[in-house]
């Protein structure tokens, strides 16, 4: 489990009681679909003809630029995360992650939950005793890729799920 029982009100959108922007809200979807697609070619390798991962993440990038709706979106995510039930490993986690990078337009806390499950995708993926060091290296990456409006946010809401996170945003 990646969300929180005490919703942040930093990630729930100002219409529903919160203090997210929409804007800011778009900026996380499209950070998500970002560590997602990062990773992406991990699930495709194992299952080349499945395509709902990807579009999971062509969704979440879709509902961002208003050319998909919020339920469009977060169903894509849940096709997504149905293609990784089957699978184990560095693909599932990839599929989960772009699961959690559609359901961004749903609940904005799914952000970390791609970033999350990326990092797990990358770990799985390295050979022998390299996984701490392929979990560093994508999360550094990623951090990289945060744009500055959503940077401090992001990187507070990963120390504090860290632990729900599998302490993945360590170091």
């Amino acid at each position: 489990m990646i969300l929180p029982k005490a919703r942040d009100p930093r990630l729930v959108t100002i219409r529903r009681g919160g203090t997210l922007t929409d804007a800011d809200h778009q900026l996380l979807a499209l950070w998500a679909a970002s560590c997602a697609e990062h990773v992406l070619p991990l699930f495709e390798m194992a299952r080349p003809g499945d395509p709902r991962p990807r579009q999971a993440i062509e969704h979440a990038r879709a509902w961002a630029s208003g050319e998909a709706t919020m339920t469009e979106a977060r169903a894509a995510g849940g096709h997504a995360m149905g293609a990784a039930r089957e699978l184990r490993g560095a693909a599932r986690h990839a599929a989960y992650a772009a699961g959690q990078a559609g359901a961004v337009a749903h609940v904005a806390a799914h952000e970390l939950g791609a970033a999350a499950y990326a990092i797990r995708a990358a770990r799985a993926a390295a050979a022998g005793g390299e996984a701490e060091a392929a979990g560093r290296l994508e999360c550094r990456w990623q951090r990289n890729q945060l744009p500055t409006a959503i940077r401090e946010l992001v990187l507070d809401d990963q120390r504090l799920r860290n632990d729900l996170c599998w302490s993945v945003f360590d170091g």
